[in-house]
């Protein structure tokens, strides 16, 4: 119970850290309402083991937001900037 208990501190920098990165998400009120659900539909969860697993798997979908926003400040860069090799005169 006591390992539970202290993870419920990275559990929540965890929720905090996937919504601030969810607010520039396309359709960013469906990605909250969906963050809240899961979190929601696991808040029962007292094995450490399986929390860990969780908290992993958060991790993971933030790094793959992460790479997402990159590559479309990529694309939005390039877009501006290299938009007139395409075109032939």
């Amino acid at each position: 119970m006591k390992m539970a208990n202290s993870l419920r501190g990275e559990v929540l920098s965890l929720y905090k850290n996937l919504l601030y990165l969810g607010r520039d998400y396309p359709k960013g009120d469906y990605f909250k309402r969906r963050l809240k659900t899961v979190f929601l539909k696991n808040k029962d969860v007292q094995d450490p083991e399986k929390i860990k697993e969780l908290i992993r798997r958060g991790e993971f979908v933030m790094k793959e937001l992460e790479a997402l926003y990159f590559l479309r400040k990529y694309r939005a860069m390039k877009q501006r900037y290299y938009s007139d090799t395409n075109k032939t005169n």
